[in-house]
Order: C-alpha cells, then sequence, then structure tokens
C-alpha cells in the first residue's frame, strides 16, 4: 500500500485555471496583447508563474525587464482575485479526509511560489490536513525537476515511507520518475489521458475516490 501520497497543487487538487487565465488575459488587456482561452491556459501552466508570464507574453515583451514587470503586473492582479472562482475539485475534500483518516501521511508540492502556494492551501484546506506543503523556493529548479520532491521526502513526516505522486500533467509524472517515485495522473485536471500515458504515470483514475482505492493496495 501507498502510506504517504504527495500532491500537485493546481489542476490537481483545486481546479485554478479560471482565475489564472483571469489574470493573465487582465495583464494581456492592460499592454495590448493578444488574449488566450481558458483551453490554452491549461498549457501555459504547469512549470511555475514565471514561465506562465513568459508564455503569455509576445516576443517582443520577452525582455528579461519586460518580463519581470509583468511579473509584477500578474502578481498584483492574481494575489487579488486568486480565489474568486478557484475550488477543490468535487470529491477532493472527501476523499483527502478518508485518507488522514486511514492513517496516510499527506504533502503538497507545487511550482507555485513557496509563500503563495501555503497560503492557497492553508485557505482551502486548513492546517490540519497536509504534514508539509512546499511550493518554489529561490535558486531551486522547479518540477520536473526532482530536487524539491527528494527534499520533501527526506523529511521526518515521510522518511521511509511508500510514496505515491499525483498529478493531472506530464511535469507532474516526470516529477516522480524523477525521484524514483511511481506517479497517478488524474483525468479531472488541465491535461489529457495521452499526455499522461506517454508520461509514463504508473496509474491514471478518473475520481478522487480512487485515490483511497490505491492507497490500500
Amino acid at each position: 500500500m501507498f502510506d504517504a501520497i504527495v500532491f500537485d497543487l493546481d489542476g490537481t487538487l483545486l481546479d485554478t485555471i479560471q482565475d489564472l487565465a483571469n489574470a493573465a488575459n487582465y495583464v494581456c488587456r492592460q499592454n495590448g496583447w493578444p488574449q488566450y482561452t481558458v483551453d490554452q491556459y491549461k498549457y501555459f501552466v504547469g512549470n511555475g508563474i514565471p514561465k506562465l508570464v513568459e508564455r503569455f507574453s509576445p516576443a517582443e515583451a520577452r525582455t528579461p525587464e519586460r518580463l519581470a514587470h509583468t511579473l509584477d503586473q500578474f502578481s498584483r492582479r492574481y494575489a487579488a482575485h486568486k480565489a474568486d472562482v478557484t475550488a477543490p475539485y468535487p470529491g477532493i475534500p472527501e476523499a483527502l479526509e478518508q485518507l488522514r483518516q486511514a492513517g496516510v501521511v499527506l504533502g503538497v508540492l507545487s511550482n507555485k511560489e513557496d509563500t503563495l502556494a501555503r497560503a492557497i492551501v492553508e485557505q482551502y484546506f486548513g492546517s490540519g490536513i497536509f504534514a508539509h506543503v512546499q511550493g518554489a523556493l529561490p535558486g531551486l529548479p522547479v518540477k520536473p525537476d526532482p530536487t524539491t520532491l527528494r527534499a520533501l521526502l527526506a523529511r521526518p513526516e515521510f522518511a521511509g515511507r511508500r510514496v505515491l505522486f499525483v498529478g493531472d500533467s506530464d511535469v507532474d509524472i516526470l516529477t516522480a520518475r524523477n525521484a524514483g517515485l511511481p506517479g497517478c495522473g488524474v483525468l479531472w485536471g488541465f491535461r489529457t489521458r495521452q499526455e499522461l500515458e506517454s508520461a509514463g504515470a504508473a496509474y491514471i483514475i478518473q475520481h478522487p475516490h480512487q485515490l483511497v482505492e490505491l492507497a490500500a493496495i
């Protein structure tokens, strides 16, 4: 069985895409740039907010100075509107509580900036569900590099446990593989079954209650 599960955040625990898209399109409008659909933003996210900003910025606006300015624009707008429509996916709170009651240790690893990731998890899930929440840290590579995941796994809460990594994109499955863990892809998130299979997902699930079944294997 898996006695510990580490989750991606956006597209896995929380449906954040509309708020991210709204903030990004606000910045695009402010700068007179083309806007994008929510489905397009599903492929812009996954590698951290700086990369999202780079992807929606036109080529001529990708100098380091301009990207820094645009990142600040986006961060301010998103901070003010990050909870407009964001919510846990249906079934996630119930599955998390069942896993916690079964003694499974839970964690979160996000490419969102660390302070922001912690604040969002606290807002939607409180402080008693996850043993540790880890976001992106200055100077360290983000997923799919396994550095931050390995640091999380070295914590006493996770050391020596059989850990499953759960996410909605190839970034997450590759993160798991790079850290030597089985990866579980979820179909309620931002990406497709084909992407998850191609990345080498060990498991693919359609509903959060299947996480409880996986933990009992």
